[in-house]
């Protein structure tokens, strides 16, 4: 099992949810891109952090 922690910026907002840019540790690709997340949870939130489990 191993874990990583993904950070995302604000980018916009759409109808019904507030969409996030992945920021990307130095030198590498994004592992997830873009994420929409719905406007009741995101509220005001410039960024967010998203925890990834992977299951081996």
């Amino acid at each position: 099992m191993s874990k990583k922690v993904v950070m995302f910026e604000y980018e916009k907002e759409t109808k019904n949810s507030v969409r996030y840019k992945e920021v990307p540790d130095e030198g590498t690709a994004p592992i997830v891109g873009t994420l929409y997340v719905q406007k009741w949870f995101a509220g005001d939130s410039k960024s967010i952090e998203i925890t990834i489990d992977k299951k081996d």
